[in-house]
């Protein structure tokens, strides 16, 4: 179990950084008090986060017997999250004005606005395929903090980091780690670990 929950919460973290959940946690941070906005996003993740392992879980234990075509599988999805990261990720207007214009209490309306944009977001897909590889519990804590600490980050620290580290950076470094990661599971899935 700690084996799950410190990879998932190093993985989730590194998958978030440069992400639009960050974005959007910048942009609501600006609006509400920051841990009205910390409140709204761990209450999201961990939801999403829990549907995430369960996913995960149930796959991993259904197909058990083809566990080395599964691990394959995941790390061929892994150096798709890298390629993701790469392409980078931004707000549109519209969900940047939806962010700014949130009524209603702040923990609700961060919440909801989380809750929906990580449906299908490659935080999620990353959680459900360390899920199927790793202890349910320690993936589903470690993913939620690996997620809650990018996105507090990117509230405490996003305009310092945004003026010292170019964007290029960050993306870079995150797809480099998922690649490598992918790479990882490629090898155990076909044997060579």
């Amino acid at each position: 179990m700690l084996y799950a929950f410190l990879l998932s919460t190093v993985v989730i973290f590194v998958a978030e950084l440069g992400d639009k959940s960050q974005l959007m946690a910048m942009t609501f941070a600006s609006r509400y008090r920051p841990r009205d906005v910390l409140i709204g996003i761990t209450v999201a993740t961990a939801v999403v986060h829990l549907v995430s392992v369960g996913i995960g879980f149930w796959v991993g234990e259904a197909f058990a017997d083809a566990q080395h075509w599964i691990t394959l599988v995941a790390g061929v999805a892994f150096l798709g999250f890298a390629a993701w990261t790469l392409r980078g990720d931004e707000l549109s207007a519209d969900e940047r004005s939806k962010a700014q214009r949130s009524s209603g209490a702040a923990v609700w309306a961060v919440g909801g606005a989380f809750f929906l944009a990580e449906l299908g977001d490659k935080t999620m897909l990353a959680t459900i395929a360390l899920a199927t590889q790793e202890d349910w519990f320690g993936t589903w804590i470690g993913s939620t903090l690996g997620m809650v600490a990018a996105d507090a980050l990117a509230i405490l620290l996003g305009a310092w980091l945004g003026r010292q580290l170019p964007e290029k950076v960050i993306r870079y470094g995150a797809a480099a780690l998922f690649a490598a990661f992918g790479l990882l599971l490629i090898a155990d899935g076909a044997g060579w670990l």
